[in-house]
């Protein structure tokens, strides 16, 4: 046996050794089968523990590298005198890019849309090596000088700590989703020393609800990994802040013109970290080498401006303290925005949320230094705009304004401050929703095609259309009819409202069992006809919206039916749509989501290897084009999972017409791919039946 075969063996005698224990402890629950309750509150206790020893190590991982980098860089770097800082950031990106791109890809970036991806897609599952690749990348990246934070990492660390421990006890999907909400939580609590900011982050932004079986588990993690981190670390809010209160009720004004600045801010922060992104993922250069050149930008910048190295606490301290002056703050926003941008965009690891809090406490700052130099008598000192630029700046760029209030709180542990801190944070938050619709979480996902919705049960009906559920042939009734016929009406459909067509059965209005009642009261109503009453101005649907965002417009208005009118011509009449057919068109969807699983369980059951995912795009002179799925004669170990038409996703089922454009993702046999992929090509034979 050779030296080289130990290793290997070794390896393979641990996980032996792993699963036998994991197999005994998951037939010991079985047999005992403790109360629900326990096996989860024990869950929670074992990823908080988790998760505060992890943030406790990674925080060590930090330091221990920052004193390695700069004070041994330092030495063996002193014939480059104090131009070695440049080559600091660069070095630790030679050692990010490889580990993240062999071993890793997940750990690239700020890391918690990954967590919520999986969070949405995958039921949870995270891979168990995510959290040692993101605790060696970050940590080497962030104490090399890298312009990120710990937070994210640390979410994603915690989050793969919950994920795991509930796939090793082959728990639920639901259950592994709460699992990973615990690691978050307690992640952020121990990095912070906040644990309610940890629930509510877990609960606003990773599982996106606020439901009481995720809340009482979420909440045992996150105290569990604070009281952790409290013994280990101690019990220091992570800022001192001097005592900070409003003046007078005139400044609030002033918070409010904080908060519409700190809007476009966070907005800026967001798409230029993916315009960057972009031009480093269409340049062509080895993936592995990337951070290392962002790093080297770093480094140069760093040069003049060494503030933008790391996560920045002792810059925010200074500005809270009221010990910077205005040009100096006002360099450092626009500084660390482009030293962030460069170390994430090129693919470093780290957190936005330390660079959100840095670029606002900047902000906040050199406004508050200009307001308190026109208007000494009614303004507070400097840093309490600092403080309020911080959760401001973070809520716009996170869309997350519970956890952006209530993190600052803890971090601070100064509750004076609430009231600006409140609203200048919620009109930071609406405003950057109305100039960007997506936080700096979501972004990423919508560019790779994943769209989150906040509620599972529109999120089932994404690839519903109008068309699918909408009652064709609706009963309608005349805008000439008289009130009296209209209630014969009413009373004998048992409708509640009514689409109402002129003489040439064009679209008029709606009139509604609400809009008789009134009608009723007045002096004449015998001289009325339903011309008279009805609502002209109507909220109409399309045949091809898709069911959720028709939901969503009538929830708004709190309507129970909408007219679907044709795009083209939208005074002719296609049908009507009602709550009922919402209730119907949810059904359809779960339906197909258990066909769809059912039919992608047959065929991983029936070929456990041998099949791989395909993207194939449908062009224009396809035979497949304007047909009908379950008119294409498919490769026997073939199943469509997604149809992509757009920015919209399709849940492909036989009625699915395909169009030229479409984006087809399918799990094929490997010896079928080339047949499959030519049915959708421009020279592709018809195979239809």
């Amino acid at each position: 046996m050779s030296w080289t075969e130990y290793p290997s063996i070794s390896v393979r005698r641990a996980l032996n050794w792993f699963d036998r224990w994991i197999t005994l402890a998951s037939t010991w629950l079985d047999r005992l089968q403790p109360p629900e309750e326990a096996v989860l509150i024990g869950m929670a206790l074992i990823v908080g523990v988790g998760a505060g020893f992890g943030a406790i190590i990674f925080r060590w991982l930090i330091d221990s590298v920052h004193t390695l980098a700069f004070e041994g860089g330092q030495e063996l770097l002193r014939f480059l005198g104090r131009y070695y800082i440049i080559l600091i950031p660069a070095i630790g990106g030679l050692f990010v890019g490889p580990l993240v791109y062999f071993f890793a890809r997940e750990a690239k970036g700020h890391g918690v849309p990954e967590v919520m991806e999986a969070v949405a897609l995958r039921g949870g599952r995270i891979r168990p090596v995510v959290a040692v690749i993101k605790s060696l990348a970050s940590s080497i990246c962030i104490g090399t000088g890298g312009s990120v934070g710990r937070e994210g990492p640390i979410v994603q660390i915690g989050s793969a700590l919950g994920s795991t421990v509930g796939q090793v006890l082959r728990m639920s999907d639901d259950r592994v989703r709460t699992l990973v909400g615990c690691g978050a939580a307690g992640g952020i609590a121990a990095t912070f020393n906040a644990p309610v900011s940890g629930v509510i982050f877990a609960l606003e932004i990773i599982l996106g609800e606020f439901a009481v079986g995720h809340f009482s588990m979420v909440v045992i993690a996150s105290v569990t990994a604070s009281v952790i981190a409290r013994v280990f670390l101690g019990d220091m809010p992570a800022f001192m802040v001097p005592e900070y209160a409003l003046n007078t009720p005139w400044e609030l004004f002033l918070y409010v013109l904080l908060g519409i600045i700190a809007a476009p801010v966070g907005v800026l922060f967001t798409k230029s970290l993916y315009w960057l992104e972009d031009i480093f993922d269409a340049w062509d250069f080895p993936e592995y080498l990337k951070p290392a050149i962002g790093g080297l930008g770093v480094g140069l910048l760093g040069l003049f401006v060494p503030q933008v190295f790391g996560v920045g606490y002792e810059s925010i301290e200074r500005v809270l303290h009221n010990e910077m002056v205005l040009g100096t703050a006002a360099m450092l926003l626009i500084a660390k925005l482009v030293a962030t941008v460069l170390t994430l965009g090129s693919g470093g690891s780290g957190g936005v949320f330390a660079p959100s809090l840095f670029m606002g406490s900047m902000l906040g700052g050199t406004f508050g230094i200009l307001v308190h130099r026109w208007m000494p008598a009614i303004t507070a000192a400097p840093g309490a705009y600092a403080l309020v630029g911080m959760a401001a700046v973070f809520a716009a760029g996170a869309r997350a304004p519970i956890t952006a209030i209530i993190i600052l709180f803890e971090m601070t542990g100064d509750y004076r401050i609430i009231l600006p801190l409140m609203l200048s944070t919620v009109i930071a938050t609406l405003l950057a929703q109305w100039l960007e619709p997506e936080s700096i979480y979501t972004l990423k996902l919508i560019r790779r095609g994943v769209h989150l919705s906040r509620g599972r049960d529109i999120d089932v009906m994404q690839g519903i259309t109008v068309a699918e559920v909408m009652t064709t042939h609706p009963d309608t009734v005349s805008a000439d009819m008289t009130l009296s016929e209209l209630a014969e009406a009413f009373a004998r459909t048992h409708h509640h409202g009514f689409p109402v067509l002129d003489a040439e059965g064009k679209l008029f209005g709606v009139v509604t069992l609400q809009d008789l009642e009134r009608a009723s009261t007045k002096s004449s109503p015998s001289e009325l006809r339903v011309r008279d009453i009805c609502t002209r101005d109507v909220l109409v649907a399309h045949p091809d919206e898709p069911v959720w965002a028709v939901l969503k417009r009538m929830g708004v208005r709190d309507i129970g039916r909408l007219p679907v009118v044709a795009r083209e011509d939208p005074k002719r009449l296609l049908g009507m749509i009602r709550r009922s057919d919402i209730i119907r068109a949810y059904n359809i969807a779960i339906t197909r989501r258990l066909e769809l699983q059912h039919r992608m369980d047959q065929l991983r059951l029936g070929r456990v290897t041998g099949t791989e995912f395909v993207q194939v795009d449908v062009a224009p002179e396809s035979a497949a084009a304007g047909k009908q799925i379950r008119e294409l004669v498919l490769p026997h170990e073939c199943v469509i999972v997604s149809v992509r038409r757009g920015r919209g996703l399709i849940i492909p089922h036989g009625d699915t017409v395909l169009q030229p454009g479409d984006r087809i993702t399918a799990l094929v046999d490997t010896k079928c791919i080339e047949e499959f992929r030519s049915m959708f090509a421009s020279d592709g034979r018809d195979q239809t039946s």
